[in-house]
């Protein structure tokens, strides 16, 4: 569902714009719909997440109806819906994944971060969420680290920590 704690007026960077442009020209004429999932990716990379009026703006540049966009972005989890933190933590929470301890592992986030499921820690950096099959149910508990996405498996409450420890650590 579509909840939004804040929002704010959103305008498009000709740079971003640009960016646009190009997505669309890979389709066809008068198919520039087709360009949606890029453009909300380009949106979410510029802004963090796609608030309303974002999402409002990328209906009215494809010339489609918002719900459209709504549609869609609430359909993909990779689509952040509410402003999260600088690393979002992303736990896999199905079936093979909660019988060697994603459950345990969600809980021990949710502990030392200190905030509940989708909430934000109050320096920015961390926010969690369990998400659906990550492909690795071998190598479970399993999370992702996005935006880059990047993969850590058998994890371990000890693990969680050093990895939290160095996201905390790094200068940028």
């Amino acid at each position: 569902m579509l909840s939004v704690k804040h929002n704010e007026i959103v305008e498009f960077s000709s740079t971003l714009l640009d960016q646009f442009a190009e997505v669309v020209a890979r389709f066809p004429e008068g198919r520039q719909k087709s360009a949606l999932l890029p453009i909300l990716h380009l949106v979410q990379a510029e802004f963090g997440w796609l608030s309303p009026d974002a999402m409002n703006k990328v209906a009215g540049y494809l010339g489609i109806e918002p719900i459209e966009v709504y549609e869609v972005a609430t359909f993909y989890t990779m689509y952040l819906l509410q402003p999260q933190g600088k690393y979002v933590l992303e736990v896999c929470r199905t079936g093979p994944c909660c019988l060697v301890g994603a459950e345990r592992i969600m809980t021990h986030l949710e502990n030392k971060l200190g905030v509940k499921e989708g909430e934000v820690t109050a320096d920015g950096l961390f926010s969690w969420r369990g998400v659906e099959c990550l492909a690795a149910c071998g190598y479970g508990p399993v999370l992702q680290i996005g935006p880059e996405y990047t993969f850590y498996e058998n994890l371990t409450e000890a693990s969680v920590d050093q990895l939290i420890d160095d996201l905390s650590s790094k200068t940028n």
